[in-house]
């Protein structure tokens, strides 16, 4: 990957990130999985306390990386579900209730991956 992939990839997980933020997500995670799995280089795990919370991290995601010019190649999930995953192919979004983030634990399941807490360019 050259260093200005490496940017937009920084600056799309900084987008996602500041817009599960500003809609009040919970436990958000990022996973630096780029050296674990070629589907994407990070994983952002964010809880919603609702349904309608979690539509509302969908939404502005969405809006927020399409503002920059970003679409998802797919959407999994449908409104009201308790489980989203936004695929941008080189970050991956999961939004999940509370009692799915706790079965899926995908937070222990890629445990091996670098969580990253500094991810501005």
């Amino acid at each position: 990957m050259n260093k200005n992939e490496s940017i937009r990839i920084k600056d799309m997980v900084n987008i996602a990130y500041g817009a599960v933020d500003e809609k009040k997500g919970h436990n958000i995670k990022v996973l630096d999985v780029s050296e674990l799995t070629t589907i994407a280089d990070y994983f952002i795990l964010v809880t919603g306390t609702s349904t309608s919370q979690i539509t509302a991290l969908q939404d502005n995601v969405y809006k927020k990386l399409g503002d920059m010019g970003y679409k998802p190649s797919r959407i999994e999930g449908v409104r009201n579900s308790t489980w989203v995953l936004m695929d941008y192919n080189d970050i991956i979004v999961h939004i999940f209730s509370n009692d799915d983030r706790e079965f899926y634990n995908l937070d222990n399941i890629w445990r091996d991956a670098k969580q990253v807490s500094d991810f501005k360019n």
